[in-house]
């Protein structure tokens, strides 16, 4: 396996009034493609951070994210944005799915504001929506389905564009157990089908210990 993913010396601090709070403190993560990694550790300890740093959602105070060997943050902003809608994939813990539209529709948003043609957005959502358990659910909105069920629908949009690397916080964090049993399977059985590289922060140790490789954050470093 090829490396897809090289974190070197990642530090990210934050000012807040007289203070620098360090919450990043030289971060070396190596991920090789088509593998899942469960990021575990206490509330506070800065994952999320973390995450978004490997999503190219927020730059870093200093390191480098490597991305197939490329230096991400060398991209400027508009560059960095393409490069996140081509390659990453997104999920946290609340959908924040659009309430006005159905199903398909919300599945379909990512593709449609990357100018794909209507039909293809359409057929490649309606796809994935049957991949997430859905296809008897496009025509509803997300006041009409279950927490399991929006979830579901922001998995498949998540993948609308075919991203080589699925970032997941907490995925199930605001789901009943049974609920969030279906959705680690679904995630493992996506991974799997689809080749992605799955990145999941999670407090559920049954989840972590479905990935292939646990790793722990404290105190702004991995264990």
């Amino acid at each position: 396996m090829s490396s897809i993913l090289e974190v070197c010396g990642l530090c990210k601090t934050y000012d807040k009034g007289p203070n620098r709070i360090n919450v990043l403190n030289g971060i070396d993560l190596k991920l090789e493609a088509g593998t899942t990694t469960a990021l575990v550790g206490a509330s506070g300890a800065g994952k999320s951070t973390l995450m978004h740093l490997l999503g190219a959602l927020d730059r870093p105070t200093s390191g480098t994210v490597l991305f197939r060997g490329e230096d991400v943050f060398k991209k400027n902003d508009r560059e960095l944005a393409a490069f996140r809608n081509k390659n990453i994939g997104f999920v946290f813990q609340f959908h924040h799915l659009l309430p006005e539209f159905t199903a398909l529709e919300n599945v379909m948003m990512p593709a449609l504001i990357a100018r794909v043609a209507r039909n293809i957005a359409s057929q490649n959502a309606m796809e994935l929506l049957k991949d997430v358990g859905l296809g008897q659910r496009m025509t509803h909105r997300p006041g009409e389905l279950s927490g399991g069920e929006q979830q579901r629908v922001a998995i498949a949009r998540a993948l609308a564009l075919g991203p080589d690397i699925l970032l997941a916080d907490e995925p199930t964090g605001n789901l009943d157990m049974k609920t969030s049993d279906g959705i680690h399977s679904m995630l493992t059985d996506l991974q799997t089908k689809k080749g992605l590289t799955l990145i999941v922060v999670t407090h559920n140790e049954r989840l972590a210990s479905a990935m292939g490789t646990t790793v722990r954050l404290t105190d702004g470093k991995l264990d």
